[in-house]
């Protein structure tokens, strides 16, 4: 009986363990079948998006994922085999806050940059390539490095620290490195599919820049398009237009985007930014500024693209672009785009200038022929009729008809006086005349319209801008500028005239209302100050009733 137990117990034992064996592979190969869909479902959810930062992070959100790791990053390789962006999973905003700085490619990382294969350790600080963790970052022990290649280019590398369940093994990292080959293949088209559409952006922005410009738009509202655009097209943070105010000065006339308000109208020196570099040089330039962010062009530390508008001498500012720190720097795809772009506006600029110039030009000809045409004909013609009224006035014996000619005759001789200072007006440019004689006392005049509720006439004789002296048209403003706020004043008048003449070497000021008159009483400081000026100037000035009612003020110096 005992040997029939004892016979019977061996088997029974052997077959247990089979059984127990048997389970343990079908439990491997299930967790196997298990991770060979966890890695199916993360291929395909890396593939299946476009957009490039966002297929970056779900790359290391799988790899995690995938090995069951604590944290994960993915470190884009610059052009000098350098962290240029840098994309970290299982961090708190909290811990990533209180990191002094990201890794910047030395060390261990650097390795893997200098020698892009698959790493693994049990422990970072056992490698002799390893070069600590900056102040402020979690401690982190075991860790899987797969590069991630982008047909023979190295793109960056997938970093994996901190296995929940023990250490990295070769499973892991066979499975991360089929995710990195994958990830190659997503990364490739999301950059296809970016270049791709930054094109047919740039192909819409062009035009639409250079057909409002053609077409007669304000250049400063095609340039405000001109930032926003670029902008949007390179997914820049904030872009910028600056002029140069003066040499060594360069103003921020134009900004979109992030902290455009606080951009907008502040001045940067020349010598110390970016800016004034390429208004220099003609060159442009792409940097990342966190090595010297008091020289951004737009005041955000972070990568920056900054190029000329136009070439050569004929640099007529410069476009800026920047992004947050931490992002993926401008491309050379988009400095080429931008560059073209900017050149074109530039060209478009000197255009729609060109185009101003000649409209400039044809709207002086044309007041040219009308100041000839009423000099030669109508003044001719006014003149002709007051001298063949001037010789009907003898034939008259009536005096209440020859007093009616006699005025008939003096409307002519004001009437062409009036003509005479429209040729003189005529013959100055509207951008021109704020700073002629003429034009200062035409704003003059219009200013005190909304205060008198009318326009008052005006008669400007003689040649103003050429006879009266900067010194004494000063004077002659101040007069007019004092006698109208009488008028507006005290006069209650419906009815102003002013006459400024400068011929028979003499400067002639009247100003004549319909108003109350001056009181016989009441305070004259106003009067007192304008008999001064002539006084100083060596002339003459008076106050004279109007009838029936009104006043007339005249103001008479000599010219030399």
């Amino acid at each position: 009986m005992a040997d029939t137990e004892s016979g019977s117990f061996l088997p029974r034992m052997r077959l247990d363990d089979l059984l127990a064996e048997l389970q343990s592979r079908l439990e491997a190969v299930l967790a196997t079948r298990d991770r060979v869909h966890s890695l199916l479902e993360a291929v395909v959810s890396v593939g299946s998006e476009l957009d490039l930062e966002t297929v970056l992070h779900r790359i290391v959100e799988a790899a995690t994922a995938l090995v069951n790791a604590s944290y994960g990053a993915l470190g884009v390789i610059g052009d000098e085999s350098t962290l240029v962006q840098f994309v970290p999973v299982g961090l708190s905003e909290e811990e990533i806050a209180r990191i002094e700085h990201w890794p910047h490619g030395l060390g261990l990382l650097g390795l893997l940059i200098k020698e892009p294969q698959s790493l693994r350790l049990r422990d970072i600080a056992d490698h002799p390539e390893s070069y600590g963790f900056p102040a402020g970052h979690p401690p982190m022990r075991s860790f899987l490095g797969v590069p991630i290649r982008v047909r023979d280019e190295v793109f960056g590398n997938l970093y994996l620290t901190e296995k929940r369940n023990g250490e990295f093994d070769e499973e892991d990292e066979a499975i991360v490195t089929a995710l990195a080959t994958a990830a190659g293949v997503a990364i490739e088209n999301a950059r296809l599919y970016e270049e791709t559409r930054r094109r047919e952006a740039w192909l819409e922005v062009s035009s639409e820049v250079t057909t409002s410009l053609l077409s007669g738009a304000d250049p400063h509202d095609v340039l405000v398009t001109l930032a926003r655009r670029t902008r949007e097209m390179t997914d820049a943070d904030v872009a910028t237009i600056s002029f140069g105010a003066t040499p060594e000065v360069l103003r921020v006339e134009i900004a979109e985007g992030l902290g455009a308000e606080e951009l907008l109208g502040i001045e940067l020196a020349a010598e110390d930014t970016v800016a004034g570099l390429v208004l220099r040089t003609a060159e442009p330039q792409v940097a990342d500024i966190r090595s010297c962010p008091d020289k951004a062009p737009v005041g955000k530390a972070g990568p920056s693209l900054s190029v000329p508008l136009g070439k050569g001498r004929n640099v007529r500012g410069v476009l800026g672009l920047g992004k947050r720190g931490g992002r993926l720097p401008f491309s050379s795809a988009d400095l080429r785009m931008v560059q073209a772009l900017a050149g074109q506006a530039a060209v478009a600029l000197e255009l729609a200038e060109a185009r101003k110039d000649a409209e400039r030009l044809g709207l002086l000809e044309d007041r040219d022929r009308i100041a000839k045409d009423l000099h030669d004909v109508v003044i001719q013609r006014l003149f002709a009729a007051a001298m063949t009224l001037m010789s009907v006035v003898r034939l008259v014996e009536k005096p209440e008809v020859t007093g009616r000619v006699q005025h008939v005759v003096d409307e002519l001789d004001a009437t062409i006086r009036q003509i005479r200072s429209t040729i003189f007006a005529l013959h100055t440019p509207r951008e021109e005349a704020a700073t002629t004689v003429r034009g200062q006392l035409m704003d003059l005049v219009e200013s005190a319209r909304g205060h008198l509720g009318f326009m008052p006439g005006v008669l400007l004789e003689g040649a103003l801008d050429t006879v009266v002296t900067p010194k004494l048209a000063d004077h002659l403003l101040a007069v007019l500028r004092e006698a109208l706020s009488n008028v507006v004043r005290h006069a209650h008048a419906t009815e102003v005239n002013v006459t400024v003449d400068a011929r028979d070497d003499a400067l002639l000021l009247e100003v004549g209302d319909n108003g109350v008159g001056v009181p016989e009483e009441g305070r004259r400081s106003g009067l007192r100050n304008l008999a001064e000026r002539a006084e100083i100037l060596g002339g003459t000035f008076e106050v004279v009733r109007r009838e029936p009612r009104g006043t007339c003020l005249r103001w008479r110096v000599p010219l030399s």
